[in-house]
């Protein structure tokens, strides 16, 4: 593979904990499909990892609770016919999945008041508009 799968900063999958398994893809490919396991699919053990920061896998087992299988993360790839690119694009989301699953919770958001003046000024604007409008009709009052 192209080097570490990095998840993000200096924390990494280890290639030792990744169980690839390949089978017969489906799709495109003529005779070839039927010869080749093209179909990718790679197993990562979350719940049992140590590679991960505590905090970081106690985040991913709890939002990635609904894809796991016993504490294992599963991602599969048979877009391509090479048995390679779908390694490679399997390695991708899986680390993509991780990255997400793993990241700190955003900021809450603070609420703010309008000021008094930006609310004066706009229902002033929309007097001056109101006025506008009424002073086309064919009334003159």
């Amino acid at each position: 593979m192209s080097g570490p799968h990095v998840i993000r900063g200096a924390v990494a999958l280890p290639e030792a904990e990744l169980v690839w398994r390949f089978s017969r893809s489906s799709g495109p490919g003529g005779q070839h499909v039927n010869t080749s396991d093209s179909q990718v699919e790679l197993r990562f053990d979350l719940a049992a990892t140590e590679a991960l920061p505590a905090v970081w896998k106690e985040r991913a087992l709890e939002r990635l609770a609904g894809r796991l299988t016993g504490g294992v993360l599963t991602v599969r790839a048979s877009e391509h016919r090479s048995q390679w690119r779908n390694r490679e694009t399997a390695a991708v989301r899986m680390t993509a999945l991780l990255a997400e699953a793993t990241a700190p919770p955003p900021k809450a958001r603070r609420a703010t008041r309008i000021p008094r003046g930006i609310n004066e000024r706009r229902l002033r604007e929309k007097k001056q508009r109101s006025d506008t409008k009424r002073g086309r009709s064919g009334r003159w009052d």
